[in-house]
Order: C-alpha cells, then sequence, then structure tokens
C-alpha cells in the first residue's frame, strides 16, 4: 500500500495532491458544520435542547479553524480523529425513524472530512520536509 501511495505521489507531484486534499477538507468541514447546525436548529424547533445543544455539537470543529487557516499539518491529524466521533454519530442518528437521510449525510461529509485530512497531513508534512 505505501509503494502505491508513493508511486501516485511521484505520479501527480505533492503540491497537486495537497492543494485537493485541502479543498476536499474544506469541503468536508463547511458541509459538516451546516449539517450540524441544521440538526441542532431541528433539535431547537421540537423544544428538545437549546441552543446550547448546536454550540456543542459545532463547537469541536471551531476549534479546528486556526489549524486549517494556517495549513498545520499536526492540527488536520487531529482533525481526522475528532472526525471519526461525527462519524459515529452520523450512523447513530442514521438508525432514527425520519433522520436517516441527516445521519447518512453526516456519515459522509465526516468520511470525506477524515480521509481529505490524514491524505493533507500526509502531503504537506512531506512537502515541509523537502
Amino acid at each position: 500500500m505505501r509503494a502505491a501511495l508513493e508511486a501516485f505521489e511521484r505520479r501527480h507531484g505533492l503540491a497537486l495532491l495537497t492543494q485537493r486534499a485541502r479543498l476536499g477538507v474544506l469541503i468536508g468541514y463547511v458541509s459538516l458544520i451546516v449539517l450540524l447546525t441544521f440538526g441542532g436548529l431541528q433539535l431547537l424547533s421540537r423544544n428538545d435542547a437549546g441552543v446550547l445543544a448546536i454550540l456543542i455539537r459545532v463547537l469541536p470543529l471551531i476549534l479546528f479553524l486556526p489549524a486549517i487557516v494556517t495549513r498545520r499539518p499536526r492540527g488536520h491529524a487531529w482533525l481526522a480523529f475528532v472526525s471519526l466521533l461525527y462519524f459515529m454519530q452520523g450512523v447513530m442518528i442514521a438508525t432514527l425513524p425520519n433522520m436517516a437521510w441527516l445521519g447518512l449525510l453526516e456519515v459522509a461529509s465526516a468520511l470525506l472530512l477524515f480521509t481529505a485530512s490524514m491524505l493533507f497531513a500526509r502531503w504537506q508534512g512531506r512537502q515541509l520536509k523537502q
């Protein structure tokens, strides 16, 4: 697997791959925040929880914003691990009767964020070592 990934890096170049991974991180990050806010607003409309429910769901992602803006590989690696929590939450939401679509979208966004963050951390770290 490692040899295949290194051949892929040589074929396409680290700069291009890093740009594409960064785009994936941004798309996954924004879509996950939008989905979490939407899910929190649905809870708010049913009077199940207050505004704190939205804040608790979105705050862990907001804390990684400086790492995303400054393009730090270590911050992206940690963001990938945190995105797995949202993957688990999405799986649990997908089991609810009328919320399967929201859960599946959250799972897809979390997987995109995980994959793109890990690849960005790898490729950006390799670029910084050159």
